[in-house]
């Protein structure tokens, strides 16, 4: 029998769910080497359901924001929470990710009785919580926290390239690429680049 996490199912077909107030939480933002990491947290209404979840990373950025707010309309709770730069060179990116996804599911609206969490780990909460692997391609309301958290911290990124926008934060969104190298190693660190990860660290060592 396949296990539930090789299974493409929506998860109110999970029998075992049966009676759950589930929600689907997710995180965006390991990757980056500046900006905060964002998590969503979201209970989906199986009577009001939404065609076209999946993984944010495989979804177009007009597809992602157009789900972003339907996701907003028809599910029964969401929420978005951050952890900041600060948080994660003080934490490591592991816990600030989990931070981040404990704290979207403990500002939901409405209180869940299983977190399913993408992923193999699991932040501690008081709520069970259960990791599904690959799961934001696999169960909705996973996918739905993907796409929350991934237009969300698009949208701070760009509020951060109008701060700074000689580091073109507005193309890159922080990740390592050869574009944003080339702009840290130009400009130097700025207040919002995250100083535990190898290429920033390596610029302030040799400052």
């Amino acid at each position: 029998m396949a296990k539930k996490q090789d299974l493409n199912l929506s998860l109110f077909a999970f029998d075992d769910y049966a009676g759950e107030t589930v929600c689907g939480v997710d995180e965006a933002g390991r990757g980056p080497l500046a900006g905060p990491v964002f998590a969503a947290a979201v209970i989906l209404d199986p009577a009001r359901p939404i065609v076209g979840l999946r993984d944010s990373k495989k979804l177009s950025e007009a597809s992602r924001d157009a789900l972003a707010l339907e996701i907003k309309d028809r599910a029964i709770a969401w929420a978005i929470a951050e952890c900041s730069e600060d948080e994660i060179d003080q934490l490591n990116i592991l816990h600030a990710s989990m931070l981040a996804m404990r704290r979207a599911v403990e500002t939901l609206k409405t209180i869940p009785t299983l977190a399913l969490i993408d992923g193999n780990r699991c932040p501690v909460m008081t709520i069970r919580s259960e990791a599904i692997i690959k799961g934001d391609d696999k169960v909705p309301a996973i996918s739905a926290a993907s796409i929350l958290a991934k237009t969300a911290r698009d949208a701070a990124l760009l509020v951060l390239h109008a701060q700074y926008p000689h580091y073109a934060f507005d193309q890159h969104k922080g990740y390592p690429t050869a574009l944003h190298l080339e702009r840290l190693r130009l400009h130097g660190v700025s207040p919002v680049h995250r100083k535990s990860y190898a290429p920033v660290r390596a610029l302030l060592n040799a400052a």
